[in-house]
């Protein structure tokens, strides 16, 4: 019987953290205010979602399958509600007020709140996913 591999996260960049010193992720911490957001600013493309969450593995995979690769943010059930309501703070940003509320896994391309599993889900289906990630600079060919 073949045993799976571990999965580690590893964090993203925080300021007065170098690159050298990261170590797996054990959780995200949504109280550190701004972290999402900087986060979001800083990448391309990045998935939020819980811990151990199956949908985002689909999201990962999807993604990983055109040749990008995203920045994840994995955070556990009880921060849920703190990232959710941080999140819903940098869409109303963008796209003024927006009363639905944020599906995990979030995905953001090119900074824009680009929707769940089911908004990447219908993209691809369409053809219009790659020219998404083209234009937020995820994908070069």
């Amino acid at each position: 019987m073949q045993q799976a591999i571990p999965y580690k996260a590893w964090p993203l960049p925080l300021p007065g953290r170098h690159a050298g010193d990261q170590k797996p992720a054990t959780q995200f911490h949504g109280s550190e205010k701004g972290a999402v957001r900087d986060a979001v600013s800083e990448n391309a493309v990045i998935v939020l979602a819980r811990r151990g969450c199956c949908m985002s593995h689909v999201v990962k995979r999807l993604l990983n399958g055109h040749g990008v690769n995203p920045s994840v943010f994995e955070f556990e059930e009880d921060e849920e509600n703190d990232v959710a309501k941080e999140l819903e703070t940098i869409r109303a940003e963008h796209d003024g007020e927006n009363k639905r509320r944020v599906q995990f896994p979030a995905v953001f391309i090119g900074g824009r709140m680009f929707g769940g599993l089911d908004q990447v889900m219908a993209t691809h289906i369409s053809g219009e996913l790659i020219p998404a990630l083209k234009k937020a600079g995820a994908l070069w060919l």
